[in-house]
């Protein structure tokens, strides 16, 4: 058997492992690359495997960090069965349809600025069609439930706690007359969540991939976080100021709402204060998010089922509004009062969050609060490091507004929840492959691992494989630029595709008559062109 790290690798995003058997090639995620411009170029690069070899996919859930690109896949050919658990099926039918339209959004601007520099269009990764296609490849699993998808692979998908459906998956693999167990974290779930069950806890695996989002450190005390956020709204709304979360659609913008309303009895003071402020989901998403929610309350907690059987369906309250329209979105930041205002990216890449950072960014009356990780170079990160200007939809804002950032709001367990789940192993894995998380948080838990567990840990790179025969990692042999040189060749090819055509325009309009020229020129923004296709088709 053999592991490829084909994502969330020495970073965050872009969740993807192709898993070789004797028999089987299959997948594990298929996620987005977030964050940078390089980032987003990962995305349109083609897969490092070949489609028509892979037997079948396993989703640990529906974050497009690890489903985003199923689309794609889609697009490029891919009609094997992909398993998830019913209520991860049940989001990525909204989710997927609702990337591919950012897509086509997103790409439409760009064009737009494209156009008017005079570059090369371009179409968008995929499409709202495309995002609804794939989902007719998606089988659904209960939790605990063991499936066979093919004749040497048995798969359990256990609760993760991380997200509705989120799932930890225990594969046994058989060859050569032996079992092989390995265990994937998925995103692993931080403990006491609204809504949703802690992680479950495995017995035994032979190895473990495991995610190190929060890997380098401690979320602050779980029991403060529901005062902290009543205290940050109760005083922003009394000087008058906006409260503007940028929260993602599924997860943090339910467990939110779930916390501003759960304890009237224990935050009496501070709910009668904002009892009168509007509270507004400003994403469409969100809005059909919430009643997937409503049908897997099986997937609830204890104290969450006890609130729906007294009546209390705690994602819904009197002074709640769901915006639905780009109208309505926009109207929001024309309102003289006071509101909260909760939509989505959660990294405040796309979407209308956007919108109403530009609106409220350089107020100082109003307040930012961030309850979900960042990752490296995405607007939201570069805010939160304190950036003084941002730049939106081609405006620079000035940031006045206070930021907060509440992060055991996070749907990450932090070092100590990692550390506590592996902890709780009967039979340690022999080896922990550490993915999912930045450079220092890797190095960080890796160090911790193998201190306090004796567990030896691999921190691989993006295309390294890991052969359980012969025990050793296969360092990949594409030799991959640093970012700074992606960044560069980015650049320069765009400089020099840039002075060709403002070349070929001027040739064009003063020797309209030197047919030679303009098909030298034309050949030479062809093959500027063809490098550019080449390095990021």
């Amino acid at each position: 058997m053999k592991i490829t790290f084909l994502g969330a690798a020495k970073e965050v995003t872009g969740s993807c492992y192709l898993v070789e058997t004797e028999k089987s090639k299959f997948l594990i995620d298929c996620g987005m690359f977030q964050g940078s411009e390089i980032e987003d170029e990962y995305n349109y690069q083609e897969f490092a495997f070949d489609i028509e070899d892979i037997d079948f996919m396993l989703l640990t859930h529906a974050h497009i960090d690890h489903s985003g690109r199923i689309p794609l896949l889609y697009k490029r050919g891919y009609r094997k069965k992909i398993y998830a658990t019913k209520g991860t099926v049940d989001l990525c039918e909204y989710m997927l349809q609702d990337s591919g339209h950012i897509q086509q959004i997103e790409n439409e601007w760009k064009n737009r600025k494209r156009k008017r520099a005079g570059k090369t269009l371009r179409m968008p990764l995929y499409t709202a069609d495309d995002g609804k296609a794939a989902m007719q490849l998606f089988y659904g699993v209960n939790y605990d439930e063991i499936i066979e998808p093919s004749d040497d692979v048995k798969v359990k998908f256990n609760d993760a706690g991380h997200m509705l459906g989120s799932s930890i998956l225990e594969i046994w693999v058989k060859e050569g007359g032996k079992e092989t167990k390995v265990v994937f974290s998925g995103d692993l779930g931080n403990k006491n969540i609204p809504i949703l069950r802690d992680p479950a806890i495995i017995d035994e695996a032979d190895y473990l991939v495991c995610e190190s989002t929060y890997g380098d450190r401690l979320h602050e005390d779980v029991g403060d976080k529901a005062k902290k956020l009543m205290e940050i709204i109760k005083k922003t709304i009394s000087r008058g100021g906006n409260v503007i979360i940028p929260s993602f659609a599924v997860g943090r913008t339910q467990e939110l709402l779930y916390e501003i309303h759960k304890d009237e009895e224990l935050y009496k003071n501070e709910i009668e204060y904002i009892s009168k402020v509007p509270v507004y989901v400003d994403s469409p998403l969100a809005t059909s998010v919430t009643d997937v929610f409503r049908k897997h309350l099986d997937y609830f907690d204890d104290e969450a089922r006890r609130y729906v059987e007294n009546g209390d369906y705690p994602l819904d309250f009197p002074n709640l509004h769901f915006t639905h329209s780009a109208e309505e979105s926009k109207a929001l930041n024309d309102l003289k009062e006071p509101v909260i205002i909760i939509s989505a990216s959660g990294m405040c890449e796309a979407g209308r969050i956007k919108h109403h950072l530009k609106h409220n960014l350089w107020r100082s009356d109003s307040t930012i609060v961030f309850v979900g990780y960042q990752a490296k170079g995405t607007l939201g990160r570069r805010i939160l490091e304190g950036e003084k200007t941002v730049n939106i939809f081609g405006e620079e804002i000035t940031v006045n507004a206070e930021i907060q950032n509440i992060e055991s709001f996070s749907g990450h367990a932090d070092q100590k929840g990692i550390m506590d789940w592996i902890s709780s192993f009967k039979k340690k894995p022999k080896k922990i492959f550490i993915v999912h998380g930045e450079d220092s948080a890797q190095k960080v838990l890796s160090e911790k691992i193998k201190d306090v567990l004796n567990i030896e840990t691999i921190i691989p790179s993006k295309y390294d494989t890991y052969d359980f025969e012969s025990d050793e990692v296969n360092v990949a042999e594409i030799a991959l630029p640093s970012d700074e040189e992606i960044l560069k060749q980015i650049e320069e090819l765009r400089a020099e595709n840039d002075k060709i055509l403002s070349k070929i325009k001027d040739i064009i309009s003063q020797n309209r008559g030197k047919v030679k020229e303009v098909g030298s020129d034309l050949a030479a923004m062809s093959d500027v062109l063809s490098r550019l296709k080449r390095r990021f088709s």
